[in-house]
């Protein structure tokens, strides 16, 4: 992705993207030059076009930069020779082969800036109560980094047929051999076929496999309906990632997902008509399938907490904050003493009385047990004579019939 740098025309200082003004700003003088959108440049682009938007390294004017430390790789400007990785906070270097990139269909803004994002990590951290108190000071402004995360998103008008079993519920009454009336339910499966389907829109999977998809998915998900059309000045000041992820493979992982909505679909709409359902089986057949690939804007910042690195990611459109942390053996310790100290509150809450009038008798407690103890035993031989009768006097035993 080219990215360029941008002189201010009244003082001659660098020219950053401005989130509250969604456009290039000078930080010194506050000139603002507007950024050009022209979403009817958002193109949809046939699958059967694989490599329409592929351009060669040595065209960019952009360099590859890669971390030896995690292997990430993101676009720069190409005067920079060195800056710092958002994901595990080494330093990137000039990575030895280029990059063939792919031209972004469009880019949705960053919608949050880095202030308001510290606010974020400072309020994110307060509600971790079982985080050590140190770590509410250890964020650090300059560590974090706005980074363009690129992704593929896939559209597909889908027609489903499927086929399972459907299941009716009813009631039985029946008397075992003493005469006892008891109740049973009993399920009856029945075939059923049907049709599902609908139009699967930005269906979206990452391009990039470098951060933690768990972790990306957790801030999800962005409104790409606000994206503009791609334009490199949304990326002065901020970093963006190379895209890893091949077209093909991102596809087979848009329609698994477009399999999973249509498997519930298809399971909805049996309940419909029956009980419960089992042995759902689908065909989809997929038409008009179009593809795009979107920028996405995200926070990330990597910090080390004795010894061991943590990640913490933002969404840098909706403010969706998810990330690990250490936990406070203290905090944890002190958990645990007061749960034990709420279950025994609660044990003497609800036996006080009876302890207290047991304990007013010497030995009586002792008695008590092996009274209850006593007939305890009793009730459970009675219960094995009673199941045990039929067999010891020849009898023929009835299980009641248990068919599904």
């Amino acid at each position: 992705m080219e990215e360029k740098t941008y002189k201010c025309g009244s003082c001659g200082g660098t020219m950053e993207f401005d989130v509250a003004a969604q456009a290039l700003k000078c930080p010194n003088c506050g000139t603002v030059i507007e950024i050009i959108n022209d979403r009817n440049k958002i193109v949809e682009h046939p699958l059967d076009r694989y490599s329409s938007s592929r351009i060669r390294a040595d065209e960019k004017t952009s360099h590859t930069m890669e971390c030896k430390s995690c292997g990430a790789r993101i676009e720069v400007e190409a005067s920079c020779t060195a800056t710092e990785c958002p994901y595990c906070g080494t330093t990137y270097v000039l990575a030895e082969k280029q990059e063939e990139v792919v031209i972004p269909d469009g880019v949705v803004p960053f919608q949050i800036d880095q202030n308001q994002v510290g606010e974020l990590f400072r309020n994110w951290i307060k509600k971790r109560w079982l985080a050590p108190g140190a770590l509410r000071n250890l964020y650090q402004k300059g560590k974090l980094q706005g980074v363009y995360l690129p992704y593929w998103t896939f559209d597909a008008q889908t027609h489903c047929y499927y086929t399972a079993q459907g299941g009716r519920t009813r009631t039985e009454t029946y008397r075992d051999k003493d005469g006892e009336t008891h109740t049973r339910t009993h399920t009856d499966w029945y075939f059923t076929s049907g049709t599902v389907g609908c139009f699967f829109d930005d269906v979206l999977v990452r391009a990039s496999h470098k951060l933690d998809g768990r972790l990306l998915e957790r801030i999800e998900p962005f409104q790409t309906a606000d994206a503009a059309s791609y334009s490199p000045d949304y990326f002065s000041g901020y970093e963006a990632e190379c895209c890893s992820r091949d077209l093909e493979d991102a596809h087979r992982e848009a329609r698994q997902e477009m399999e999973r909505e249509l498997y519930q679909m298809a399971e909805r709409d049996v309940l419909c008509r029956f009980d419960s359902v089992r042995d759902v089986h689908i065909q989809p057949e997929y038409r008009n399938e179009t593809y795009k690939q979107l920028i996405l804007p995200v926070y990330a910042t990597a910090y080390d907490y004795k010894g061991r690195q943590y990640t913490v990611l933002v969404n840098g459109q909706t403010g969706s904050i998810r990330g690990g942390y250490p936990k406070s053996p203290l905090k944890i310790a002190l958990l645990a003493a007061a749960a034990v100290a709420a279950f025994i509150l609660i044990y003497l809450l609800m036996w006080g009385d009876e302890l207290q009038s047991s304990s007013a008798l010497p030995g009586a407690l002792p008695q008590v047990a092996a009274a209850q103890e006593a007939d305890w035993m009793a009730d459970a031989a009675e219960e094995s004579r009673e199941q045990w009768a039929p067999v010891a006097s020849g009898m023929a035993y009835e299980w009641p019939d248990r068919r599904i």
